[in-house]
């Protein structure tokens, strides 16, 4: 039986959409040496319409990366630094009293955009942390009993420092457990440095994109062609089986006071699916769960003080899980 008309037309729209988000890592290239990784886990994020939490020490182009992202895909960005002072209403938005009008109006915050930069976000009380929460998962944000829906597309890219936790908040286990990825930024290898100094030796301005020579090669209509692929990329009852055990492993680990809920099982599941779509598959294979099961499910899990002392990382443990689930053939 022939493709009809409108299928062959979405599969043409999905392939030139998979072709332009291909073509960011090359464009964020410009701006950004050597993060490949953290490129495909906000393309992946964004696609599943997820949240990304960013976690690397201070000057690795944390902030320069959300930044050339939003730039390649042509949407809207806005940064907010978060501090001990900040209130809630500086995210959302508030009621603001108009002189002319004698009438109250509502007055936009920053998380109305399409890519929200949330810098430092383990700086800001949890009170206002919390200001995040019903973005991120309800799309909206209620003012004065008021619900307003947020620009589509929208992610939340928050950011956090390993290795100084002085007059920081972490962020309690129901907001990590909001974010779809968490993305370590590494420190570069020697040659990536070098590339770096060399290239603001010749005279690279990291706040002049535009000079940099980012140019936007995708748009919302090329993540709506993905996503509408993405919901068609076949999952068998053996890769959900799958999915199922490494998460309900991590709840009888040892070494974890606690493990990955169900809600981190359709995360790993819906990172996995977008992942084998972008490599060209409309199929999930095991190795797709694999390779999405550490920036899946690291800040889902909690571990025991005592494994901690020894040593024991999230991403250890996790890996240990990976090795004993039998994979499906």
């Amino acid at each position: 039986m022939a493709p009809t008309t409108d299928s062959a037309g979405n599969a043409e729209d999905a392939a030139a959409a998979r072709a332009s988000l291909e073509t960011l890592r090359t464009e964020i290239a410009k701006a950004v040496v050597g993060q490949d990784p953290a490129v495909t886990g906000l393309v992946v994020a964004l696609l599943c319409r997820g949240h990304v939490l960013l976690e690397g020490v201070p000057g690795v182009a944390k902030t320069l990366l959300v930044r050339a992202l939003a730039s390649a895909l042509e949407l809207d960005t806005k940064r907010v630094q978060f501090t001990p002072d900040l209130m809630p209403s500086d995210v959302t938005g508030s009621l603001v009293y108009d002189t002319r009008t004698a009438e109250f109006s509502f007055q936009p915050g920053p998380v109305f955009t399409n890519l929200l930069l949330a810098d430092e976000i383990n700086r800001t009380p949890p009170k206002t942390q919390s200001s995040l929460l019903e973005a991120m998962e309800e799309r909206q944000v209620t003012v004065d009993g008021t619900p307003r829906p947020l620009p589509e597309p929208f992610l939340v890219a928050a950011t956090q420092n390993p290795v100084e936790y002085e007059g920081t908040y972490p962020l309690p286990e129901a907001q990590l457990d909001r974010f779809l990825l968490k993305l370590t930024i590494p420190l570069p290898s020697r040659e990536d440095e070098i590339d770096v100094l060399t290239r603001h030796a010749t005279g690279f301005d990291p706040r002049d994109l535009h000079a940099a020579g980012v140019r936007p090669v995708a748009g919302p209509a090329d993540l709506e062609a993905a996503r509408a692929a993405v919901a068609e990329t076949t999952v068998s009852a053996e890769i959900t089986a799958y999915v199922v055990d490494i998460c309900r492993a991590t709840r009888q680990s040892p070494s974890l006071t606690l493990g990955v809920s169900p809600r981190g099982a359709t995360a790993l599941l819906a990172a996995a699916r977008a992942w084998a779509w972008l490599t060209g598959r409309d199929y999930v294979t095991p190795d797709d769960v694999k390779a999405l099961a550490l920036p899946a499910l690291r800040h889902r899990v909690q571990l025991r003080p005592e494994a901690e002392m020894e040593g024991v990382t999230a991403d250890s443990v996790i890996n240990s899980v990976l090795t004993q689930v039998p994979v499906p053939r």
